[in-house]
């Protein structure tokens, strides 16, 4: 099956065009919508309440209007109904960022809802990409174009945790809410995979690109 992307409001570049597919199913929310012209995509489905863009022109059944009074955020719904559609992978865009930190951390929290519901969830901006470990789950990472390599516990606690060809390795290892210990690792001398597990806890793995560094008389 096809991968579904679900596009939020926050603002995107055309720089993360290179993330779509082809045979991708776009689910837009709310103002996510405004996203599809610089991916120069088209939505197969709009949800939202509409309160902070005016509802689009679609066709037939591909807009839904939800209630502004409601538990679920426009993107959990969007991703509820991926998952009721077979998906069991989402690519979560214009999710991190913009001027409410919240809905950042409400995104994080609709990602590993997804995971704990069988679907993989990735969420990924112009300088980060963001997935999850799950309990029991060894996960691989290979090098690419970020540099940067972080771990954090999601659900508060952390047991078993290994990190392997990294800088700073960890072998049966507690993550804790309260302490950062995970934060801005970086990939081992020679190392061209960081291999990250976990016994007890959901860890979410944030992987960001290197400042380029800013030339001057001094350093040029």
């Amino acid at each position: 099956m096809s991968r579904c992307v679900i596009l939020s409001a926050c603002p995107v570049s055309p720089e993360l065009k290179r993330l779509l597919r082809p045979d991708d199913f776009i689910i837009a929310c709310d103002a996510g919508y405004r996203n599809c012209a610089p991916l120069d995509c088209k939505p197969n489905i709009i949800v939202g309440d509409f309160d902070t863009a005016p509802c689009p022109v679609q066709q037939d059944d591909d807009i839904i209007i939800l209630p502004h009074v409601k538990d679920d955020t426009d993107t959990e719904y969007a991703a509820k109904l991926a998952g009721e559609k077979g998906f069991t992978e989402v690519l979560l865009l214009g999710a991190l960022g913009g001027k409410r930190l919240e809905h950042t951390l409400s995104n994080l929290a609709t990602g590993l809802g997804l995971e704990q519901r069988g679907v993989r969830a990735t969420l990924q901006d112009e300088r980060s990409r963001i997935t999850f470990v799950r309990p029991g789950e060894t996960r691989a990472y290979p090098k690419q174009e970020f540099f940067y390599f972080s771990v954090f516990p999601m659900e508060g606690r952390a047991e078993g945790v290994c990190e392997h060809g990294s800088y700073y390795e960890l072998e049966d290892a507690v993550l804790d809410a309260g302490y950062p210990l995970g934060v801005s690792n970086e990939y081992a001398e020679g190392s061209e995979s960081i291999t990250v597990s976990t016994r007890k806890g959901a860890l979410v793995i944030v992987e960001t690109v290197q400042d380029t560094p800013i030339l001057t008389r001094n350093n040029a």
